[in-house]
């Protein structure tokens, strides 16, 4: 939902563009070095959505056939068009609660060797987790899940979307969050602001067969340096100021708490409201007056903060919503 400034656009104007299918682009080459040296990887790849980051990422650590294990309410499963299926034909598995998952639940989810069941080789983390309410993944369940996994001879991937904002929230630096994972994948279009783009980090020899699946998948958008200088202003401009999303999105639920709202961990407020009442019918009349929310199930509504929102934008917000939910 966010929008380029005046400055980011200024910086998108002035960027230097090249083929980046021919790799002479040079600020998105800039990009790529900046996130993987940022995430503590060898190589990044820009590419125009999480979900294809996400996608390539299954693409290049899996074969056809394999079972992919995810937490409860993943991106990749909910809200990517079945694509793992399509493009990698590859079964996805639930296992955890709440998009969280311990070092059992990857275990109890294997099976023995034999012909007839499907062959295991990843497990998916998400952080901060969207369906759970923008929840950080606890640091010490994080790394027993993946030592477990480890210890099974499974890979690792990072859906981190948000993971700036769980860095932020969380005081752990990026590199020691990322530590343990083959490829992540981080958005520059959430929090952060810019009006499109992710990044692939990984291996040079993964990212590099990641490159031929962006190819193939139609991902080679020549001159996005454009986009890509976005990016760029955003980790400059924008990173440390998460923190004030946090802080909005802590008034909301603060405010909403009697309404039912779940304490935030980072930018996200999900609210269950009272007596099965309709998310649908709550969003639309919120939207009427000038509100806008997601519904995120029968009775759930999710609220996002992010740099457009600014704290007297929460407090007309908080006027509207529970006026709304106590009625």
């Amino acid at each position: 939902m966010t929008r380029p400034g005046p400055a980011m656009r200024q910086a998108m104007a002035d960027a230097e563009v090249g083929d980046d299918v021919f790799r002479e682009d040079p600020t998105v080459q800039r990009l790529e070095e900046r996130v993987a040296s940022m995430l503590g990887k060898e190589a990044g790849l820009f590419v125009p959505s999480g979900t294809m980051g996400n996608q390539l990422a299954l693409l290049v650590l899996t074969q056809r056939g394999d079972e992919v294990l995810v937490g409860e309410g993943a991106h990749c499963l909910w809200y990517e068009t079945s694509a793992a299926a399509v493009l990698g034909q590859l079964q996805l598995t639930t296992i955890g609660r709440g998009g969280f998952f311990a070092p059992d639940d990857i275990t109890d989810a294997l099976h023995p060797p034999a012909d007839w069941n499907p062959r295991v080789t990843v497990v998916a983390f998400e952080n901060t987790h969207n369906r759970a309410g923008g929840r950080i993944w606890p640091v010490a369940m994080r790394r027993a899940a993946i030592e477990r996994a480890k210890s099974h001879s499974l890979l690792c991937h990072l859906d981190g979307a948000r993971l700036c904002n769980a860095s932020v929230a969380s005081g752990e630096s990026l590199p020691s969050l990322c530590d343990g994972f083959e490829t992540v994948s981080i958005c520059l279009s959430k929090g952060l602001g810019a009006p499109a783009g992710s990044v692939l980090v990984s291996s040079r020899a993964r990212i590099a067969e990641a490159r031929r699946w962006r190819k193939r998948l139609g991902g080679g958008m020549r001159q996005s340096g454009i986009l890509a200088a976005a990016g760029l202003y955003a980790l400059d401009h924008h990173l440390d100021r998460l923190a004030d999303d946090h802080r909005n999105a802590r008034r909301l639920y603060e405010a909403l708490a009697p309404h039912g709202a779940l304490v935030p961990d980072s930018n996200i407020v999900m609210v269950d409201l009272a007596n099965g009442a309709s998310a649908e019918q709550f969003c639309a009349r919120a939207k009427a007056e000038g509100v806008l929310a997601s519904a995120f199930g029968p009775s759930r509504v999710r609220l996002v903060t992010h740099l457009d929102v600014t704290s007297a934008d929460v407090e007309r917000a908080i006027a509207v919503l529970t006026k709304l939910a106590a009625s």
